[in-house]
């Protein structure tokens, strides 16, 4: 199955779904192409493809389209292949893949044919109130930035960067982070925050900071990140160390592994998963699910797997 998003990214991918079809068919793929009417939409398709055992669903594009195609995959032989052609793709910057633009329109087709010779390979997928996610579950900052700004106009999206500062710093300048306790496995901590990351792949800030440079899809393990702070100029320290790579040894931002993680609040936040508006809660409760979702990889992506597969 092949399911496009006709509303995602700057440019219309409609037009061009034809030369992926044409690529994909020619490497022994049968496909059933639909265009996506709605996030729920995504979901039900996948789990239909999942249901009536297809071998992969080709999701065409951004980070919120596959991150709904792959709750729907969870549990699943059905494997996911991402065809980028959203607005940031950070999922596409992680595989090291080119996303699609009109300027860049052979990318489509491109990617297509990567896809058609990739391997099936089973990664992790986190649990956040029993809401599935990919990459991310950003509370805090990040989640209210996300959930002012989308969902946005195709015109919008031209200047998403410019939007997403500045609605990031008119938060911060009003908002002044929460007192945060958490249960990490068998570890508590306490302390109050600006801004909370969970992850499972190393990209974030749409792709221009590296996060966790050293995470792996499939090993069963995620991060969170916790950064301290209570106003605009923690926040600039903060982005400024994250473009640099200097959050890694900062001591206003700690990192702690783990399987699973509870946390608590004393008021509301804000949460975001996968670069989508999701909920506001006082708690969240998050457990990874080790290698529970398929993915289609090219060879070139296994360096982010722990445990590539092997061809002897």
């Amino acid at each position: 199955m092949l399911l496009y998003n006709p509303a995602a990214g700057r440019f219309p991918v409609r037009p061009f779904i034809h030369s992926a079809d044409k690529v994909l068919s020619k490497a022994g793929w049968s496909l059933e192409i639909i265009e996506t009417r709605s996030s729920d939409h995504i979901v039900q398709m996948a789990k239909q493809a999942a249901s009536e055992k297809f071998d992969a669903v080709f999701a065409v594009g951004g980070d919120g389209t596959l991150g709904k195609v792959a709750s729907g995959l969870v549990d699943s032989e059905t494997a996911l292949g991402v065809l980028p052609a959203g607005t940031s793709n950070v999922w596409a910057r992680e595989l090291n893949l080119v996303p699609f633009s009109w300027m860049r329109c052979w990318t489509l087709q491109e990617n297509a044919g990567l896809l058609a010779k990739a391997v099936n390979c089973p990664i992790d997928i986190g649990i956040c109130n029993d809401h599935p996610f990919l990459m991310w579950v950003g509370m805090g900052l990040d989640a209210m930035t996300v959930q002012k700004i989308e969902p946005r106009m195709r015109l919008e999206k031209f200047f998403t960067f410019p939007e997403y500062a500045a609605s990031t710093i008119w938060n911060a300048s009003i908002w002044h982070g929460l007192n945060l306790r958490l249960w990490v496995d068998d570890t508590e901590v306490e302390g109050h925050y600006l801004l909370a990351v969970v992850n499972n792949i190393r990209h974030y800030m749409g792709g221009l900071a590296e996060l966790s440079p050293e995470a792996y899809l499939d090993d069963g393990i995620f991060d969170i990140w916790l950064f301290s702070g209570a106003n605009l100029v923690d926040a600039f320290r903060h982005a400024f160390d994250l473009w640099a790579g200097r959050h890694v040894d900062s001591k206003e931002a700690r990192r702690i592994p783990f399987r699973n993680l509870h946390l608590e609040a004393d008021a509301l936040f804000s949460v975001q998963m996968d670069g989508e508006p999701a909920f506001n809660t006082r708690q969240a409760v998050i457990s990874v699910r080790q290698r529970a979702i398929r993915v289609l990889l090219p060879p070139h992506s296994f360096g982010l797997l722990k445990n590539p597969p092997s061809f002897d």
